[in-house]
């Protein structure tokens, strides 16, 4: 992790929002965060799985569903989630969906899907709970991705969202400094969630993560990733690298691109052949947010 300030702000009764909660990231996340004693607001598309997670967390938490790309409904969560805690100190804006495949043969409708809601929707986020950050000089953190340090084949719509998103939160910070928000983006290589389990199920998409350097080929595991987004956000880091690892990777990102798409990466890709890649989002996460 990197970035100023370095002093902890304890989560202990602390109100954090996490979109994206009711799996993955943002429902181990939740878990964690409560246990650091922060109150919980979640927010996602899959009520039955929400009030699940929201009734296995230890101390207060609530939860709203909501479409991230939605601009109404969003207003209107961050506006009864203030109105519930009486304030809103963190925001995290984890929601995600992802496709994969040759960008030739995805569905436009699919690969429209993933900009929207992992880039319009982060910023649909922020701009319904800025005005509360504001009054509580909270924090704002954008969970990117590996994908925005060095994106890869087969997954153009993903790596345009995350790289965006990373432009983003980069472009924000300086831009609500003066209001005493920070603002962070947190990254995460492979990271054992639906999601990306959800990924593997392609055969082209698996076979050419496999013949990824280590230890980017790796599926990481989720709490120790999870873990480190907490230390984070007590922190309000600039920066959150859910694996060590990665921020090794931040001095050489420059060439990273033609390393990973380079000559051994197109030969690869010529030998997978002609597939049809996904023909939706992957995982029951992306099932709800299609």
């Amino acid at each position: 992790m990197s970035g100023f300030p370095r002093r902890r702000r304890p989560l202990a009764g602390q109100v954090v929002v996490v979109t994206g909660a009711a799996r993955g990231i943002g429902a181990e996340l939740a878990d964690t965060l409560a246990g650091r004693g922060a109150r919980l607001a979640l927010v996602g598309l899959e009520p039955d799985r929400l009030a699940r997670v929201t009734r296995s967390l230890p101390g207060e938490a609530a939860h709203w569903t909501a479409d991230v790309t939605d601009a109404d409904a969003m207003r209107r969560v961050a506006d009864e989630i203030r109105t519930h805690y009486g304030r809103v100190d963190a925001v995290v804006a984890n929601a995600g969906v992802a496709t994969g495949g040759p960008f030739a043969e995805s569905p436009e409708a699919v690969w429209r899907r993933v900009i929207e809601v992992n880039l319009l929707g982060s910023a649909t986020t922020c701009r319904a709970f800025l005005p509360a950050l504001r009054d509580s000089g909270g924090y704002y953190l954008q969970i990117a991705s590996f994908a925005a340090i060095t994106p890869a084949p087969l997954m153009t719509a993903y790596c345009a969202s995350k790289s965006g998103v990373e432009a983003f939160a980069h472009s924000l910070r300086a831009e609500v400094a003066a209001d005493g928000v920070r603002v962070g983006v947190g990254y995460l290589s492979w990271t054992d969630t639906d999601m990306v389990r959800g990924a593997d199920e392609d055969e082209q998409l698996a076979s050419m993560r496999r013949k990824l350097p280590f230890p980017a080929n790796l599926t990481h595991p989720l709490a120790p990733a999870v873990a480190r987004l907490a230390a984070g956000i007590e922190r309000r880091a600039v920066h959150i690298y859910a694996q060590r690892w990665l921020r090794a990777a931040v001095p050489v990102r420059g060439a990273l691109p033609a390393v990973v798409g380079g000559r051994l990466a197109q030969r690869r890709l010529r030998a997978l052949g002609p597939g049809t890649g996904h023909r939706g989002l992957v995982g029951p996460g992306g099932r709800a947010a299609g």
